[in-house]
């Protein structure tokens, strides 16, 4: 499999450093037979099924987004594909960081977990695997409406507020996750990773931006249903790649309602079916919830409010001054005035500062390593804001290189000291920086003293926009391209190696139509040593049967399967759903 800077797609190669890191190679010969006959026999359920209540270009898109019924896809195939309707697909390990994955989206990239769930877990997982996300989210991007309503979900969610619970939660998330999927699951650490998880999902709290729009995303993308209450069709990937989901979703206890802002009031669990869906008549429909919702942000709102939610979230944000200069870092202080309108703001730690998305030279995380502060506000008796000041302007106010300043704010914030630099962008007076300078508020409390070095002072008259992470996130994160060589080694037994290898032989005969008479003796040695075993068997039956040869291994291997189904619960459903699609055969998908 090739690296993923050798990928001949336009949007991966778009992709900025701080994204790339999270890609792994697929390493498409990990998969085992098992796992390709697992990937059939969903795909094989799903079209069964999906072709009658999906949404229209379901099965139109797998085709489009280079998929197939018979085979686990090939990330460089669906890119081929994809990138012919302006999209991409990555491949990384498990769950990323929901901001991420939001950016991802807003790239008009897939993100695609490179793992896929273990024959145990076929119905449903709770991680994401490459059948929930190219079996689900990749048929449906071929639907222009709907991938634009994708890629500005992304740049939303991109600007979404964390609280710091929502860190909590994902990490939660993700560690059950990957012990439910891990080979040598312990029930135990299970059992205690749920709990945790539970424990955090009850104690949330106020809902933050981000899981108010994690609710849209999952009752829209993940969840949702599109045309009438009466008559709705599938289009949400959850609903999509889970077998069993995506039958009982469509019975009438299942409740099904207009999706509209009030939806963003109902909370889910990942770990239940859910007892409620939301149907929408247009995908336009989808823009326009996500369009009020995107109202109510810090991103656009600004303001004191939009900064305390900065500080409740405890990791890095960006707040813009009315003059677009971008302030990040983790926020701890505010000032506000009588009208309620900030009138400081402080970081600490490391912080930067940058204009449209771009670090400005010598403002990064290491020179500003212990925090930044500043006024914000318009100063005392201005007939305009200090941002709007031209050259001619500040020399009139005697503000000139290496000479000494004195400002007064409104909000009573004194500066003074020798001007050092003046940053300017587009016509804006972005910064002033200051040697020997002393910073007082109102009441005398001291903000900053001559001894503490260079002071910058922020300019801008009010906070337009408060949004999650850093304005140039390449510049303020580091970046740890991760490895080739990370991705998982299972290590099988014999036993286990000998059941792929009967797998491999029952792809080939099928495939070659070769070979017929090895499938009593692979029977025999499947009933013998492999008792755990369905599938396999499944497998064997459905050739004979279309092939209409060796009746009596027919009947034997029906009554061994249906026995089977009678005595292990676990598989009761996975052995009648697939005896019923080979007797009732899915046509080839369908071509344009």
């Amino acid at each position: 499999m090739s690296h993923f800077n050798d990928f001949n797609n336009a949007q991966v190669a778009k992709l900025p450093n701080h994204l790339k890191q999270f890609i792994v190679d697929q390493n498409y010969e990990k998969y085992t037979p098992i796992d390709q006959a697992v990937w059939r026999y969903v795909m094989r359920q799903n079209y069964s099924y999906l072709k009658n209540v999906a949404y229209y270009p379901y099965i139109k898109g797998l085709q489009r987004a280079g998929l197939s019924i018979e085979h686990i896809p090939d990330l460089q195939t669906m890119n081929d594909n994809l990138g012919k309707i302006g999209w991409g697909a990555v491949t990384v390990d498990g769950f990323i960081p929901p901001a991420a994955f939001m950016e991802y989206q807003a790239y008009r990239v897939l993100v695609i977990a490179a793992d896929i769930r273990q024959i145990n877990h076929i119905e449903y997982t709770p991680a994401p695997d490459i059948i929930h996300e190219s079996a689900g989210h990749a048929p449906i991007i071929a639907d222009t409406d709907y991938n634009n309503y994708l890629s500005y979900f992304g740049s939303i969610g991109t600007k979404a507020m964390f609280s710091a619970k929502d860190f909590e939660l994902y990490e939660a998330i993700r560690k059950l996750s990957i012990l439910k999927e891990a080979v040598d699951a312990d029930e135990f650490q299970i059992a205690k990773a749920e709990k945790e998880l539970r424990y955090i999902n009850e104690n949330m709290g106020e809902p933050s931006e981000m899981a108010l729009l994690g609710r849209l995303h999952w009752w829209t993308v993940e969840y949702g249903l599109i045309g009438t209450l009466e008559n709705p069709k599938i289009y949400g990937a959850g609903l999509l790649s889970s077998i069993g989901e995506s039958a009982t979703c469509m019975q009438n206890d299942v409740q099904k309602l207009w999706y509209n802002i009030d939806t963003i009031n109902y909370a889910y669990d990942i770990t239940k079916p859910q007892p409620q869906l939301f149907v929408t008549e247009t995908f336009q429909n989808l823009i326009d919830v996500l369009e009020t919702f995107a109202n109510t942000m810090a991103f656009r709102k600004g303001g004191t409010e939009s900064i305390m939610k900065a500080i409740a979230c405890k990791n890095v944000a960006t707040a813009v001054y009315s003059s677009g200069l971008q302030v990040s870092g983790v926020f701890t202080d505010v000032g506000v005035g009588t009208k309620d309108e900030v009138t400081f703001i402080k970081t600490t730690g490391p912080s930067a500062l940058a204009f449209n998305g771009k670090q400005l030279a010598g403002h990064g995380k290491h020179y500003h390593a212990d925090g930044f502060s500043s006024p914000v506000g318009r100063l005392k008796d201005a007939v305009k804001a200090l941002e709007d000041y031209n050259t001619i302007d500040l020399q009139t106010l005697g503000i000139i290189s290496g000479e000494k300043a004195e400002f007064i704010f409104e909000s009573g914030i004194k500066v003074a000291g020798t001007v050092k630099n003046i940053i300017t962008e587009n016509d804006k007076l972005l910064l002033i920086a200051f040697k020997d300078c002393t910073v007082t508020e109102s009441n005398g409390n001291i903000l900053f003293k001559p001894e503490w070095g260079i002071y910058d002072m922020a300019i801008g008259e009010t906070i337009v926009s408060v949004f999650n992470g850093a304005a140039d996130k390449d510049a303020y994160e580091e970046i740890t391209l991760i490895s080739k060589e990370k991705t998982h080694q299972i290590t099988y037994d014999d036993k286990t190696l000998k059941l792929h290898s009967l797998y491999q032989t029952v792809r080939a005969i099928r495939e070659s139509g070769e070979g017929l008479d090895k499938l009593a003796e692979i029977f025999a040695q499947l009933k013998t040593n492999h008792r755990q075993d369905w599938l396999c068997a499944l497998e064997i039956l459905e050739i004979i049967y279309h092939k209409k040869i060796y009746h009596q291994l027919e009947k034997e291997i029906q009554v061994y399967l249906e026995i089977k189904a009678g005595r292990e619960l676990d598989h009761t459903k996975l052995i009648s759903d697939g005896l019923h699609v080979i007797k009732n055969p899915v046509s080839q998908l369908i071509t344009d």
